[in-house]
């Protein structure tokens, strides 16, 4: 089997997407095979837009899972979080089939990445959220973050989050894209990694 990560963002724009994509083709150039998959996919009818973008950032065509669904098992039509998404669209989230594709993917393929929808409490249900499946699959997490005026806020409480269910830390990626503010850019990224190295020594802050 390979290894699965699940990958989450401070928010809904963090740049998850990129990050996933970014994080993939740095595995397929080391001679690795990499499939992603998206968690649950809103705002999209028949196929994944966030499943596309990987694949062009990774610089490859459609894999065969991609037009069978088995990376995006699950897409709403609705741009929302997954639970108003499915309640709009008259459906159940069944987790079981985001099980399924995650354990054909990682028989398949050296690394799985499993790109969330949103951020970390993103509701499934009333009573659970994307970070308990993640806790409940004992799924190793990469946080993606920015430096964004806030983002040390909801950086911070995020990782508390992942600490408190004691999911293992893979790593957070600094997502460089929106540093408009050269300061607070760089007081952000510093004060990060400080946290992170003292907080989850034997994880990383990577720069993308």
């Amino acid at each position: 089997m390979g290894k699965t990560i699940f990958i989450s963002g401070i928010d809904t724009d963090a740049g998850k997407t990129y990050a996933t994509g970014w994080l993939a083709k740095n595995y397929m150039d080391k001679g690795l095979s990499v499939a992603t998959q998206k968690f649950i996919q809103t705002g999209n009818k028949e196929f994944s837009e966030d499943i596309e973008a990987h694949r062009k950032i990774m610089g490859i065509e459609m894999l065969p899972e991609d037009i069978d669904h088995t990376t995006a098992p699950i897409i709403f039509n609705y741009p929302a979080s997954a639970q108003l998404a499915a309640r709009i669209d008259g459906r159940e989230i069944d987790l079981s089939l985001v099980d399924k594709s995650r354990e054909t993917l990682s028989s398949r393929y050296d690394i799985l990445l499993i790109e969330g929808a949103g951020g970390l409490m993103v509701p499934i249900t009333d009573d659970y959220f994307t970070i308990d499946y993640v806790a409940d699959r004992n799924l190793p997490i990469i946080l993606v973050t920015n430096g964004i005026l806030g983002s040390i806020n909801h950086t911070i409480l995020s990782l508390e989050a992942i600490s408190k269910r004691n999911i293992k830390l893979h790593s957070v990626i600094y997502n460089t894209h929106f540093d408009k503010d050269k300061v607070i850019a760089e007081d952000t990224l510093g004060f990060i990694q400080r946290y992170v190295a003292k907080h989850f020594p034997n994880s990383e802050v990577l720069v993308m």
